[in-house]
């Protein structure tokens, strides 16, 4: 169809909140990285291996602890910063997912919602990309303040991520 746009895709981020509640964030200010820091991949994604971070608050059992959601039921502003390791050969058994504001049953029943493990092992099969990451990362996505991330965790995964060799982070928000 010659000159035809394209159709709009509406996101409605809100759409399962009270209208109250889904006020209150539609009106809190955004702060916006100008410009936004980008990376050029410096060679064919055959030749690269992949990290996998998640903002679902998934861990693994027995590994480390699950986020702590006890202090934000305590105090509804605050999230757990800190992340957890998820290894790449973990067990659906193994999975945990500890965030209050997503619906984890899904995600208990396959990881791979909120981290596509098994998709990027079947993309290292095909060669479409190098390799998958031994390690990959999960942060609890509800943050009123960031600093914490941007000061230490985000900094730290950076570097873990390097020290793996990782040349390119699939991010996957909840």
């Amino acid at each position: 169809m010659s000159g035809a746009s394209a159709p709009v895709v509406m996101v409605d981020s809100f759409k399962f909140l009270p209208a109250a509640l889904a006020g209150y964030y539609q009106s809190l200010p955004v702060q916006r990285e100008e410009p936004i820091p980008w990376a050029p991949l410096a060679k064919p994604l055959s030749e690269c291996r992949f990290a996998l971070v998640t903002t679902a608050g998934v861990y693994a059992k027995g590994l480390e602890p699950p986020f702590d959601t006890e202090r934000e039921e305590k105090e509804p502003l605050w999230g757990d910063p800190t992340y957890r390791r998820i290894p790449s050969d973990i067990t659906q058994d193994r999975v945990g997912a500890s965030h209050l504001h997503i619906n984890n049953r899904d995600i208990l029943a396959d990881i791979n919602v909120v981290l596509p493990l098994g998709r990027f092992l079947e993309l290292e099969e095909e060669g479409v990309i190098g390799s998958l990451a031994q390690t990959h990362y999960s942060f609890m996505g509800y943050q009123m303040d960031t600093r914490a991330w941007r000061e230490q965790y985000g900094p730290e995964v950076a570097g873990l991520l390097k020290d793996e060799g990782a040349d390119c982070v699939f991010l996957t928000p909840a």
